[in-house]
């Protein structure tokens, strides 16, 4: 009911592209830490950036399930770090721009990263201020036609490699939420720098930590209003949980997929191993959790497309779905016995990758707590503007 003709047609175009031009090179880009431009370039020469994109700037102005087979059709290369490094550029970083950014911010940033000419990462969370977005420390002080930067920032997918950063600073120190703003931050400019962290998966991603020293930026890459910046960031988190979301349950059903292959080819005591009841009866369950996960998140991406701001829903499929994603890469890789801890097969990065989901993009700790504040407390915890 969801997908037309014509998105069967760009799903099996994209596996072909995916096959072709990432899967050759997926174990070197894991060895490097990184990955190189030339892959975001064939994507944005593809269109794949341009997504969800307005014609205006170079994209395609496509509906969000072409979004949902992007995000679906990337897990099969079996990277979480090349999904987020690919995803954290148009979901994350040109999300802001396409939203709060001027015509003008617009041609220089927004057209070029959809060509995939420039690169950008989204930069909020700090050493010291992880899920509480309101507690950053990172400080913007104007001084005449520049605002001095000072601060840090960690965890930062293309932390290192980006060409700008959208970053969360604080414009008015004293004040929590309402003293946040959003600026554009050119990888060049003087006094920023930048280390790669070593992560126990994701590992083609590179994830840095950036640090801010006396940074002078133009006025004019201030990102929508001055003081505004919690409110914007709170509004795109229902798209990245979403996102995360549809990778989860997208990475449950990959992992069932080559451990069903598995299971037909490998036999024990004289027969395949599909064939003993106990494994029939787990797979059988993830099945049945893994689809029940991915028509929820369906019918969400459904109401988001008509215009719907589903934050509570949102949270809710981002919880399940990156833990059962968890919870299936475990099961998986013990249906594949002392093979499955090998490098040469594929749950052992399944299993590396599959356990950020329950941390990034807010914790499922943090995500219980936005779900119980709206249905106990009857609160909205994040409005959208407008």
């Amino acid at each position: 009911m969801y997908f037309t003709p014509n998105h069967h047609l760009f799903r099996q175009s994209l596996r072909d592209f995916l096959q072709r031009e990432v899967m050759p090179h997926i174990n070197q880009w894991e060895e490097d830490g990184e990955l190189p431009r030339s892959i975001y370039q064939k994507f944005g020469e593809m269109g794949y950036f341009g997504l969800m994109q307005p014609e205006k700037y170079g994209g395609l102005d496509l509906d969000i399930w072409y979004t949902v087979i992007l995000n679906e059709e990337i897990v099969r290369v079996n990277s979480g770090g090349f999904g987020a490094s690919i995803n954290a550029h148009p979901y994350l970083a040109m999300t802001h721009l396409k939203a709060e950014g001027n015509e003008a911010q617009k041609q220089k940033y927004l057209v070029p990263s959809i060509k995939g000419e420039l690169i950008g990462c989204l930069a909020i969370t700090e050493p010291f201020g992880g899920s509480d977005v309101q507690a950053i420390r990172t400080t913007a002080v104007r001084e005449g036609d520049y605002y001095l930067v000072n601060g840090s920032k960690t965890f930062i997918t293309n932390g290192v490699n980006s060409d700008y950063l959208v970053v969360a600073v604080k414009t008015k120190p004293d004040a929590k939420y309402n003293g946040i703003s959003m600026m554009i931050i050119d990888r060049n400019l003087e006094g920023v720098s930048a280390r790669k962290l070593k992560k126990l998966g994701w590992k083609a991603s590179d994830t840095g930590e950036i640090a801010f020293d006396n940074v002078k930026v133009p006025v004019e890459n201030l990102l929508g209003g001055e003081n505004q910046g919690f409110f914007y960031i709170m509004q795109h988190f229902v798209l990245e949980r979403m996102i995360l979301a549809i990778g989860g349950t997208a990475a449950a059903d990959y992992a069932l997929e080559v451990t069903l292959q598995y299971m037909q080819e490998r036999e024990a005591f004289g027969r395949p191993l599909n064939k003993f009841q106990v494994l029939r009866h787990r797979i059988a369950q993830m099945a049945a959790e893994i689809e029940m996960n991915r028509q929820f998140i369906y019918s969400i991406c459904y109401g988001v497309e008509k215009g719907e701001y589903l934050v509570k829903e949102a949270s809710m499929a981002k919880l399940l779905a990156t833990q059962l994603s968890d919870r299936v890469a475990t099961q998986c890789l013990q249906m594949y016995g002392g093979y499955g801890f090998m490098e040469d097969y594929p749950l052992a990065r399944m299993f590396r990758d599959s356990r950020l989901g329950t941390i990034g993009g807010g914790t499922s700790e943090i995500m219980c707590e936005i779900i119980a504040k709206m249905l106990i407390d009857g609160r909205v915890e994040e409005r959208p503007l407008g």
